[in-house]
């Protein structure tokens, strides 16, 4: 008895169990795996060639910018160059609508819009002074009205001969206007390129083209050249010499009627800086002059050959 006392104590105090009454494991005790987020995984990391992240990023960038960053290397050149770009850069910054369809690629009508050309540059250089970039406006008609008066111009018939129309209304109509992008500019230029061999002065020239003018063949060779379309004298003191362009289509529109609002933009009587407005469908220009004796009022348009679109229009005025 005393020995299978002293065995079991024995056992008991050892900490065994009889074999029988073991636990067996058939497997390790792990931690809870939860699954791996698909963010998380190796194949899933950012790439910094991915085309459609840098076209969003190209639409936040100037046109210097995009050049910069095309030159890094082939495969940014590739994806910065994209035509789609370049339109939405040009639409964002000239603030137009888009055109049905251009003839050039929109980086090259990008350049040509703000790489500081403009038409005295590619023709009498010698003769130029100053400009001044207004911005840009879009043609949805085929027919312009040309004014030197910034008064609404209300009843208006173009049955009515152009000399008429000059001497009555101080204004013009013009056919056959390219539609699409235009950009307008002013241009200080000496007077000599006009046809009044007394006057030494200086002549102010309101000068819109369409935007593809300069890319044009036949423009770089001198083939187009600019057209007399009218002129007439104002012969009393003028209190501005100013210019307008508008799209008949859109003459009445609520945009156009804020440069008919002259007085809110041509400053003050002693301010003798030129001023200009510019509207989605319309441009205009004013320069309040000094005691004068009048002005010679001059418009000229540029037609894409002959009986071709109109591609440009001028209006320019000087003392006489």
């Amino acid at each position: 008895m005393r020995k299978r006392l002293h065995d079991a104590t024995s056992s008991s105090s050892a900490g065994e169990l009889p074999p029988e009454k073991r636990i067996r494991r058939t497997k390790t005790i792990c931690s809870c795996n939860s699954p791996r987020p698909p963010f998380l995984s190796a194949h899933s990391t950012f790439s910094w060639f991915d085309e459609d992240i840098w076209t969003e990023i190209a639409k936040f960038l100037d046109g210097k910018s995009l050049i910069m960053l095309a030159t890094t290397n082939k495969w940014f050149r590739r994806a910065i160059m994209d035509d789609g770009i370049w339109k939405f850069v040009s639409l964002r910054d000239l603030q137009v609508p888009s055109p049905q369809r251009v003839a050039f690629k929109w980086s090259k009508l990008y350049t040509s819009a703000f790489d500081g050309s403009h038409s005295y540059k590619f023709r009498q250089q010698e003769k130029h002074i100053d400009w001044m970039r207004i911005g840009a406006f879009y043609f949805d008609s085929s027919v312009a009205l040309l004014t030197e008066r910034l008064n609404f111009p209300g009843e208006l018939r173009k049955e009515e001969s152009m000399e008429k129309m000059l001497r009555s209304h101080g204004c013009c109509f013009l056919d056959n206007i390219k539609p699409g992008i235009w950009i307008a500019d002013l241009q200080l230029v000496r007077c000599p390129v006009c046809d009044l061999n007394t006057c030494d002065g200086t002549m102010q020239t309101l000068d819109a083209r369409h935007i593809e003018l300069f890319l044009c063949e036949d423009y770089q060779n001198g083939s187009w050249e600019y057209e007399l379309v009218g002129s007439h004298d104002i012969k009393k003191r003028a209190d501005g010499a100013a210019g307008a362009i508008f799209d008949v289509k859109h003459l009445e529109n609520s945009s156009t009627s804020a440069v008919f609002d002259y007085k809110s933009w041509i400053g003050k009587h002693n301010d003798w800086q030129p001023k200009a407005m510019i509207a989605f469908h319309a441009v205009a220009v004013n320069t309040n002059l000094q005691d004068n004796e009048g002005l010679h009022v001059k418009y000229q348009a540029m037609r894409a050959g002959t009986n071709g679109e109109v591609v440009s229009m001028r209006i320019s005025q000087q003392l006489l």
